[in-house]
């Protein structure tokens, strides 16, 4: 009750300021946040907050029967977030390294899942041939039954290890309960919505995945629980796919708000003549390189450039270094920590010149705001197109007997509203003006032109 007593004093409550009411009080801001849910008249927060299969937001809106509105920003990422909401994975190797310092009243339970894994493991085939860099990678007909038998009693064994001895859980012990539990409740409603798939890195190393492709079937419950709910992106386009994606009722009303920017203000340009197909890449390197220098001679000031991989990214950045050594020229690389991210994103300072390079449906593709000369042009050199790996064209197999659109809801659309995001970074405001580069013959197409934003004059 003091908790709560100081909380409503404060009247306007971030994240900060919720932190600090709690930990006065030795709560946990989580629950505390969410016991204040009962009397706030606006909450904002994560979209799990609501979506997850473990929203506490959820449960007391339906225990209370309260007439919730929703209000979704950057839905176009919904897809994707909620199909993470409703995976989970087992690791092999976390269950090895536990196995060494577990207590000896669980060395039984953990023993028996060790060897499920094992015969799992063999029952799935003979591994490739390979220096394990390449993960190898099957799909398999569904939950392991021995598997979640045995997995289910190991849970029961270290919940009530944890009841008896609730000082003696190690970090690694806790993790492989949340696992498992996670794994248990998802293995409980597999379905034609999720695949299950089993990655092998090494001896001892596999992962047993279940991953979700359909969204749809655990999130239409949670739009049908809510009073209304309106999502809102600049790119929540074509209708359909998110319709169906993300289970929203047939009859939803459809509002394509027009651009507020003038096509004047970006000038679009599509280089047909390059393919940035992973066979096409290494001869796409120099006319990209000419493309990019030409356009920052032009007009000189900051620019993005994105790729599809950092591998494509770190190619022509070096071919662009050796060739115009005199362009300030910087990168995103393989997990930048936030402070590197922020002096990435400082290059671009008011009045300053110079490129960054990026990896599209990174971190510098969507969410970020460089206006006026801080940003006045970006370059992409991809389709945004997921890889053709097993996973994927699984993906594509199961989208297309479940909506007959597989090539499109597996790589077309998501790839092109990644193109779209990036391109966004460019023009912030009534006043920027900037150029965009499309780099990839397939840029010509009239089915890809189609999903492009209408106000683009693509030249």
């Amino acid at each position: 009750p003091a908790a709560r007593q100081a909380a409503v004093a404060r009247g306007w409550l971030d994240r900060e300021s919720l932190r600090e009411v709690a930990l006065a009080h030795r709560v946990c801001p989580y629950y505390l946040g969410q016991e204040l849910a009962r009397w706030c008249d606006v909450a904002v927060g994560d979209v799990n907050h609501w979506f997850d299969h473990h929203a506490m937001l959820h449960g007391l809106a339906r225990a209370n029967d309260w007439r919730l509105g929703l209000l979704v920003d950057e839905a176009h990422n919904l897809v994707e977030r909620a199909r993470g909401m409703y995976s989970a994975e087992l690791d092999q190797g976390r269950l090895t390294r536990l196995r060494r310092s577990a207590p000896p009243a669980l060395a039984g339970p953990l023993g028996r899942l060790a060897r499920q894994w094992q015969q799992l493991v063999r029952d799935s085939g003979p591994a490739e041939e390979g220096d394990g860099q390449r993960p190898d990678y099957c799909l398999l007909d569904g939950v392991p039954k021995g598997m979640s038998g045995a997995l289910q009693r190991t849970v029961a064994a270290i919940t009530d290890y944890l009841g008896e001895h609730p000082e003696g859980g190690s970090a690694e012990l806790q993790e492989l309960l949340f696992e498992a539990l996670a794994f248990c409740h998802l293995a409980e409603q597999f379905g034609e919505h999720s695949l299950c798939d089993l990655t092998r890195r090494g001896r001892g190393r596999a992962v047993l995945g279940l991953r979700n492709l359909v969204p749809a079937d655990f999130l239409a419950p949670r739009f049908a629980a809510a009073h209304c709910a309106v999502l809102f992106s600049a790119t929540l386009s074509p209708g359909h796919y998110h319709r169906d994606l993300l289970g929203l009722p047939a009859d939803s009303v459809w509002q394509a708000v027009a651009s507020p920017f003038a096509a004047e203000q970006l000038e679009v340009r599509v280089r047909g003549d390059i393919s940035t197909r992973l066979r096409d890449r290494e001869r796409s390197a120099a006319p990209i390189v000419d493309e990019l220098a030409g356009q920052y001679r032009r007009r000189p000031g900051h620019y993005l450039a994105f790729f599809s991989s950092f591998a494509y990214l770190e190619m022509v950045l070096a071919c662009f270094r050796e060739r115009h050594p005199d362009v300030p020229a910087w990168a995103q690389t393989r997990g930048m920590q936030e402070a590197e991210r922020d002096a990435f994103l400082g290059r671009f300072r008011p009045g300053g010149r110079g490129i960054g390079f990026a990896v599209l449906g990174g971190a510098f593709a969507e969410g970020i705001d460089l206006p006026g000369d801080r940003l006045i042009g970006a370059f992409i050199a991809t389709l945004g197109l997921p890889p053709a790996d097993p996973f994927n064209e699984a993906l594509k197999a199961r989208l297309e007997i479940r909506f007959g659109r597989g090539d499109d809801y597996a790589y077309r659309i998501p790839g092109l509203i990644k193109v779209v995001q990036a391109a966004g970074r460019v023009i912030r405001g009534p006043e920027d003006r900037g150029t965009l580069v499309l780099m990839d013959d397939r840029f010509t197409r009239s089915e890809v032109r189609a999903r492009l934003p209408e106000w683009w004059r693509l030249g």
